[in-house]
């Protein structure tokens, strides 16, 4: 507890004092008490050096795991090596090393793999794989010279680097400056999906999420080996996608959001980016435009989508069953063949 400033002169000696070592109460002092001795504060003690985890922390669990003990140091002077040197095998290698960039204080080069691979190097191979993994299946071998992670295809390298950054502590991907020496515990992974077809729903018609809410998305889909983002872009509360034979879908259909929330949509050229972006971390796009029903967004946009040619108001409740398209009117067919056809 702090004391009154009446008794701060007659404390301030033990109080120092107690503040610095934490073992005495606080007792009152006479003035003509001699002085508090003199503590030299501890110097503080270096961090701990970096420990390597076990494999045990995989999500999803591998098909078979083998640790041998050793560790693979992660340092500034590591190099990604990459076989062949195709333009995909160096895009997944300059993947890997955004990826680590913040663990290691600077950006690890890419570079073709010539000869044998030399101590330090993770390699990223499509050479000599075992061809029964499939698309998507890997070996990685992590010794105390090298990291090694071999795939028939170039979709199961960006599959195992996924296992190779887990194998670090959480604090790879922080921003902060972190020390050097990161370890990847030794072993022998073998993976290959269970299930083809590993997914996510993204309900953004309900609540609106920008084109960077949805790449950290996909970029966490991709850290857990799911390849498909079903994205839910419209419904009664809003529309996302411009169309632009159609604008005021976007214009008015997207202005709102459930409970009054921001609304929003995404313009051709940014539906574009979000497609390349998930194509490059080998996740597919599965857009939805909901329909017959679930249309109230379409329909307070355009009037002669409705049977009285009356637009209903824009909706931001969370009811569902009282909407549908007309489907006695030609212009409703145009209009889904305009969408989606």
């Amino acid at each position: 507890m702090r004391p009154s400033a009446k008794r701060l002169g007659a404390f301030a000696a033990v109080l120092a004092s107690a503040l610095l070592t934490g073992c005495q109460p606080v007792q009152a002092i006479p003035p003509t008490a001699a002085p508090a001795p003199t503590v030299t504060p501890t110097a503080t003690p270096a961090p701990e050096p970096m420990k390597a985890l076990t494999m045990d922390n995989l999500i999803p669990l591998p098909v078979s795991v083998a640790e041998t003990g050793d560790s693979f140091t992660l340092s500034r002077d590591t190099v990604i090596r990459v076989e062949p040197a195709s333009d995909e095998m160096l895009a997944i290698g300059k993947y890997l090393a955004d990826a680590l960039a913040a663990a290691v204080g600077l950006d690890l080069p890419v570079e073709p793999l010539v000869g044998a691979p030399q101590p330090g190097s993770i390699v990223l191979s499509t050479a000599n794989a075992d061809t029964s993994l499939g698309q998507e299946g890997y070996d990685l071998t992590v010794t105390a010279e090298t990291a090694t992670l071999r795939a028939p295809q170039p979709e199961g390298v960006f599959r195992g680097i996924q296992t190779l950054r887990q194998l670090l502590p959480a604090e790879v991907d922080s921003a902060a400056d972190q020390p050097a020496g990161w370890l990847l515990p030794g072993g022998v992974i073998r993976d290959q999906p269970r299930y083809p077809w590993r997914g996510v729903m993204l309900d953004v018609a309900r609540h609106f999420r920008t084109v960077d809410d949805v790449k950290r998305v996909i970029d966490l889909m991709a850290l857990y080996k799911l390849n498909h983002l079903h994205l839910h872009l419209t419904d009664d509360q809003g529309w996302r996608l411009m169309i632009e034979s159609w604008p005021k879908l976007a214009e008015i259909g997207g202005s709102t959001a459930v409970d009054g929330d921001p609304g929003g949509y995404y313009t051709q050229a940014e539906y574009s980016e979000l497609v390349e972006y998930a194509r490059s971390r080998y996740i597919d796009i599965v857009p939805e435009i909901d329909m017959p029903g679930h249309t109230n967004a379409a329909l307070a946009s355009y009037p002669d989508l409705n049977c009285d040619d009356q637009s209903p108001a824009l909706y931001t409740g969370i009811e569902v069953g009282f909407s549908s398209f007309c489907i006695d009117k030609e212009i409703t067919y145009t209009f889904l063949d305009d969408v989606i056809g």
